[in-house]
């Protein structure tokens, strides 16, 4: 296998199989026609098969000004974004996992049939991520899966906690190792043409040892492509960990960090009140739920705080039982700074681009408001000024070649 300058082994996995997670959907794109089809998974489960958008005669100009707008994701995870095809091929490195080594497997597998649900296969793929190799092997599949769809910056949620501790099934990486890892597949992502921020994620869950464990992973051995600190996790489990959380957002923000937890997405607009007042948010993964408090709304408007929205994410993990009802619409009428993501997409069976079909074509957005979707990324990013005023000057020449031919 090629090395690059470091002797890093550069695996080459497949970089993602879009027909198998599309065709398992009903999705079907081509520059001239997007249809979606319409099915229903059964009763109370949450599965591919469940209705995600119902979208026939796409306007093919519009498809390809979707395709060739430049963009910039926010929120995506980097176990999540594992191509099914990587996952198989992490699958066959080790023995002792319960992952299917199938595809057809692999797809009942990514049924879920609620967010703990998603939560307990999320740590089964989690599992197989046991090398340094793995790691880098996960960060340049997704950046090259982005890389495909125009996306310009990523600012990827690593929980390097999960990759240092040891477990009955492995043995925990140091942590130099993984930053090793993320250093080096940040390097080729750029090659790729994706210019990496890596975001450190607390699981939530796991309280006291996980947070310290993360923030000394941040403040000791920090990627040089480190911006920002975050929590994930199962929201209901936080409470009875608000202290440490606080103090570990403290001292993270206090040594640069930007914080950028999870809040609003499972639980009530008082996770979102604790992320602002106790966390010192300044952008909300999801946010969903603060059109539950009207003051809220006020308190986000108003400090012109971004959400990370992920339409189909919140749909397949049940926070919402039809993509139709999705309060993405909304919070752009309430004047909320919205941002598309796509959280963990071949796990939710999407992509960025995906998300932004489903802003035209469900929640009648046109190019122009795709577009100033595309600049709010860019600018709620953590990205350096001079980066985004590229990415700003990509898009607004990407709009200009459609106003052009409109003529």
């Amino acid at each position: 296998m090629p090395q690059d300058g470091r002797g890093w082994t550069l695996a080459r996995l497949p970089t993602g199989n879009r027909s198998w997670y599309h065709h398992r959907n009903g999705i079907h794109h081509s520059r001239a026609e997007c249809r979606v089809a319409v099915t229903n998974g059964p009763s109370g489960a949450v599965s591919g098969r469940r209705s995600i958008a119902h979208v026939t005669d796409l306007d093919p100009d519009l498809d390809d000004f979707i395709e060739a707008l430049p963009k910039v994701e926010l929120h995506v995870h980097l176990v999540g974004s594992a191509s099914p095809r990587t996952v198989l091929e992490l699958a066959t490195r080790y023995d002792d996992h319960r992952l299917p080594r199938t595809e057809d497997g692999l797809r009942e597998f990514y049924e879920f049939r609620d967010f703990p649900h998603f939560i307990e296969v999320y740590e089964e793929v989690n599992d197989v991520v046991r090398e340094p190799e793995d790691v880098a092997d996960l960060v340049v599949g997704a950046a090259r899966d982005l890389a495909s769809q125009n996306a310009r910056y990523v600012e990827l949620t690593v929980t390097p906690y999960s990759h240092v501790r040891s477990t009955e099934a492995r043995r925990g990486m140091s942590m130099p190792a993984v930053t090793e890892a993320l250093d080096h597949a940040a390097r080729h992502a750029e090659e790729l043409g994706v210019r990496l921020g890596y975001v450190f994620d607390i699981d939530g869950l796991l309280g006291e040892p996980a947070a310290r464990a993360t923030l000394e992973h941040a403040v000791e051995h920090p990627p040089d492509a480190l911006v920002g600190f975050g929590l994930g996790g199962m929201e209901s489990a936080r409470p009875e960990h608000r202290e440490i959380f606080r103090v570990a957002f403290g001292d993270a923000v206090a040594a640069g960090l930007h914080s950028v937890p999870h809040a609003g997405e499972t639980t009530g607009p008082e996770s979102i009140w604790e992320a602002l007042d106790g966390l010192g948010a300044e952008r909300i993964g999801h946010g969903i739920r603060c059109l539950d408090d009207p003051r809220l709304v006020d308190r986000l408007r108003a400090g012109r705080v971004p959400l990370e929205v992920c339409p189909t994410s919140n749909l397949r993990t049940r926070q919402v039982d039809r993509i139709e009802d999705h309060p993405f619409p909304k919070l752009i009428a309430e004047g909320l700074v919205v941002t598309l993501n796509s959280d963990d997409p071949p796990m939710f069976g999407t992509t960025l681009t995906n998300e932004f079909r489903i802003a035209a074509h469900t929640f009648g957005l046109g190019a122009a408001e795709l577009a100033d979707l595309s600049r709010t990324a860019v600018r709620s990013s953590f990205l350096d000024a001079v980066g985004k005023q590229e990415i700003l000057a990509e898009i607004n020449a990407v709009e200009a070649q459609r106003a052009d031919g409109d003529d």
